[in-house]
């Protein structure tokens, strides 16, 4: 044996000497400890086993509760409400965001699903779940108002799924709660566009059809006169289609994000005035008269010239149209600050009554129809809807104020620099 041998095998013996003295006093502490407590010797032996089990045990909850907390912050971040109930629908636990739809300050565990969410589609939705033992899908239309804390979530789509949990996973069943109101109301936008596209197609369709038949008909000689005035009718209905084609074409560019506008400097005035000018064939004959009130200096914007033009003709068009007694006085005026320019538009007319201001920038809505003359083309609907769509492109806004016999005011106001 070498030197470095018995080297080696000396410090191996005095590791292991000192081992066994550290377990000598470790286990007569364990002794003490067992005799201070009042467990017996032979159990004592097993107190170090028992020991590290506990504090292995303890290290695996708190694992288990660090990895919970992690979980339920992740789930608090989701935009979907999460609730999981027991087998009686009582709630076990809840994420932050069901709170939010449900428009509550907190969901409160232990309480009963009703309690919370106050509405029997949902619970119903969730029994449903646990009896047929599968999950289970429905959108569902909100009935329920809580007058007690002041929220009514009346109206509003919620997209509702359930499914039972395992028993590994304590039973009962979870629930998920989304907001799909705005995707419905698009959906019914949408629905509501097509049917009124193609009833205010079909309308002079039909009357362009049946002009045409009767000239077809060649059976009774029309006279000049009769067969201009069929011919002017047939015109001014062609010419409704194609205004009603090219409206519903400017409000599909102007809900294209990806096709930006043209915005370049110009001037507001002229803008104005071009849309007066194109106007003025309505005007004849007509008591009618259009102020211009700007500033000198400082009348420009920057934003697309082509869509600003359609905004003051409509606007414009609008009150001619609306108000047929004589007096009218429609006033195109413009304000500048710092932070933003305020474009307004206002008239003297009958006004629009206070039930129809909420609906008036709606597609295809026209309000007070005995306004208009018999002999007078129906507008398309779609005017105001094309102006607030490029005012709001333009990153402004658009407001509506009516006194009834008094004065109406579309105020627009846009930021500087425009953000469009």
């Amino acid at each position: 044996m070498t030197s470095l041998s018995l080297l080696l095998l000396i410090l191996l013996a005095a590791c292991i000497g000192a081992w066994l003295q550290r377990e000598k006093y470790w286990r007569n502490r364990w002794e003490h400890v067992a005799k201070g407590i009042g467990m017996r010797a032979r159990d004592a032996d097993q107190l170090p086993e028992h020991s590290i089990r506990v504090w292995n045990d303890l290290q695996d909850t708190r694992r288990q509760s660090e990895q919970r907390r992690i979980f339920e912050s992740l789930l608090d971040e989701i935009s979907q409400g999460l609730v999981l109930v027991e087998e009686d629908l009582h709630i076990r636990y809840a994420n932050r965001p069901l709170a939010e739809l449900l428009h509550r300050s907190e969901i409160r565990p232990g309480r009963s699903l009703i309690e919370e969410v106050r509405d029997h589609q949902i619970t119903g939705l969730v029994q449903e779940a646990l009896q047929e033992k599968r999950h289970t899908t429905r959108r569902i239309q909100m009935l329920s108002s809580d007058t007690c804390t002041g929220t009514n979530l009346s109206g509003r789509h919620f997209l509702i799924e359930a499914a039972p949990l395992a028993a590994e996973s304590g039973g009962g069943a979870w629930l998920m709660i989304q907001d799909v109101t705005e995707a419905a109301m698009t959906e019914q936008i949408r629905k509501d566009f097509v049917a009124n596209a193609s009833h205010e197609l079909r309308t002079p369709l039909t009357l362009i059809g049946g002009y045409i038949e009767m000239l077809q008909d060649g059976g009774t000689p029309l006279t000049p006169t009769a067969m201009k005035r069929s011919l002017d009718v047939m015109e001014k209905h062609t010419k409704r289609i194609a205004r009603i084609i090219e409206d519903m074409l400017a409000i599909s560019r102007l809900e294209d994000t990806a096709t930006p506008l043209n915005c370049e400097p110009f001037n507001v005035r002229a803008s104005a005035q071009d849309a007066a000018d194109h106007l003025a064939p309505m005007l004849e004959g007509k008591d009618v008269k259009i102020d211009f009130d700007f500033p000198k200096d400082g009348v420009r914007i920057t934003g697309d010239r082509f869509y600003w033009d359609q905004i003051f003709t409509n606007l414009i068009e609008n009150s001619i149209k609306e108000n047929t007694r004589p007096g009218l006085i429609i006033r195109v005026s413009g304000h500048w600050d710092k932070s933003q320019c305020v474009l307004k538009v206002s008239d003297n007319g009958i006004g629009i009554p206070a039930h129809d201001l909420p609906f008036v920038f709606k597609r295809f809505y026209r309000g007070n129809k005995h306004h208009s003359s018999a002999s007078q083309v129906k507008g398309t609907g779609l005017g105001l809807s094309i102006v607030k769509r490029a005012v709001e492109a333009h990153g402004g806004t658009i407001e509506l104020v009516s006194t009834p016999g008094v004065e109406t005011t579309f105020t627009m106001r846009m930021p500087l620099p425009c953000e469009c």
